[in-house]
C-alpha cells in the first residue's frame, strides 16, 4: 500500500523562523489559561478541556481533512502520543490552576521542559540551572510551606512531566507528517480521549452557547494557533532549544493572570519566576554551541 502524501520528510524551517513562531505560541498559551480560569465558573476544568479539544478537533479535521488511509504504524503511533500527551497536559494543567495562581502554576509546570533540558545537556553546570530553579520555586512558596495547596501543586508538576513528553512528541510527529495531518489526527485522539472525564463535568454544568464561546476562545488561544506553531518551530530547532522559548511563559502567564482573571502579583512571586525564567533559559542554552547558530 502506498503511504499518504502527508507522511515524509518535513521541509525544515530557520531557527529565527522558529524561535519567532515559538513565542508567539508561548504568549497565546499563556493567554488562554487566564480565560480558562474566568470559564470554570461555568464549566470545570475537565469539561474545559474537552470543550478545548474537542473545538479544536472539529476546526482542524475540517480545514486540514487528513489522509487517513496509508498511515504507516510509525505515523499513527506518533500522532497517538501526541494526542494523549496533549490530555494528559492539559487536564493536570487545569486541574492545577483551578487551586493555584496561573503565575506561579506555570512556572512550577516549566521544571518539565527544564528537567528535559537538564537530561539532554548532561554537563555540570545543568545542575546549576537545576538548583536555580528550585531557589525559584522556593520563592514563590514565599517560604510559607503552611499556605502551598499541595493538589494544586503535584497536579501542575504532573502537568510538567507530560508537557516534556509533548516536546518530544511534538517534535516527532512534525517529522513524521509533512503537512498539519499529524496535528489533527494528534487532536482528533485527544478529543476523544477528553470524553470520559469531560462528558460528565459539562452535564453536571450545562450553559449552552456561553460554554461553546468560551470553549471556542480557549480552544483558538490554547490549541489551534500556539501547537500549529510549535510543530513547526520544532522543525527547526531541538526539543532543548525549544526551552529557551519558555523562558517567557511564567512572566505572560502571570501578567495574563492578573489582567484577565484578577489575581494577584507580590514581589517575591516575581522573584520566583524570574530565577525558573533564568534557570530555563540558561539549560537550553547550554545545549550545545552550535545549536543557536543552525538553520
Amino acid at each position: 500500500m502506498r503511504p499518504s502524501p502527508a507522511v515524509g520528510p518535513a521541509r525544515p524551517v530557520s531557527l529565527r523562523l522558529a524561535l519567532a513562531l515559538a513565542v508567539v505560541a508561548q504568549l497565546s498559551v499563556n493567554a488562554s489559561a487566564g480565560f480558562a480560569v474566568k470559564a470554570f465558573e461555568l464549566v470545570g476544568p475537565a469539561g474545559m478541556v474537552l470543550l478545548r479539544n474537542g473545538i479544536s478537533a472539529v476546526i482542524l479535521l475540517a480545514l486540514v481533512r487528513p489522509r487517513w488511509r496509508g498511515l504507516t504504524p510509525q505515523a499513527w503511533g506518533a500522532a497517538s502520543l501526541y494526542g494523549f500527551s496533549m490530555v494528559v497536559m492539559n487536564s493536570f494543567f487545569y486541574e492545577g490552576i483551578d487551586r493555584v495562581p496561573v503565575g506561579p502554576a506555570v512556572t512550577i509546570e516549566m521544571l518539565g521542559p527544564l528537567a528535559l533540558s537538564v537530561l539532554l545537556v548532561r554537563r555540570w553546570r545543568a545542575w546549576m540551572w537545576a538548583v536555580l530553579a528550585l531557589g525559584g520555586v522556593l520563592m514563590l512558596s514565599g517560604f510559607d510551606f503552611a499556605g502551598i495547596n499541595i493538589q494544586g501543586t503535584v497536579y501542575v508538576l504532573v502537568a510538567g512531566t507530560a508537557w516534556a513528553g509533548y516536546i518530544v512528541n511534538a517534535r516527532l510527529v512534525g517529522r513524521v507528517f509533512a503537512g498539519a495531518d499529524g496535528l489533527a489526527i494528534g487532536m482528533a485522539v485527544a478529543a476523544l480521549a477528553s470524553l470520559p472525564r469531560g462528558v460528565p463535568d459539562l452535564v453536571a454544568r450545562p450553559d449552552g452557547i456561553g460554554v461553546l464561546g468560551w470553549g471556542a476562545l480557549v480552544a483558538a488561544l490554547g490549541t489551534l494557533i500556539p501547537y500549529g506553531l510549535e510543530m513547526i518551530s520544532l522543525r527547526g530547532m531541538s526539543a532543548a532549544t525549544f526551552g529557551v522559548t519558555t523562558a517567557l511563559a511564567p512572566g505572560s502567564a502571570a501578567l495574563f493572570g492578573w489582567w484577565i482573571a484578577g489575581q494577584p502579583l507580590n514581589w517575591w512571586t516575581g522573584v520566583g519566576m524570574a530565577l525558573v525564567t533564568i534557570a530555563a533559559a540558561g539549560a537550553a542554552l547550554d545545549e550545545s554551541p552550535g545549536t543557536l547558530a543552525a538553520g
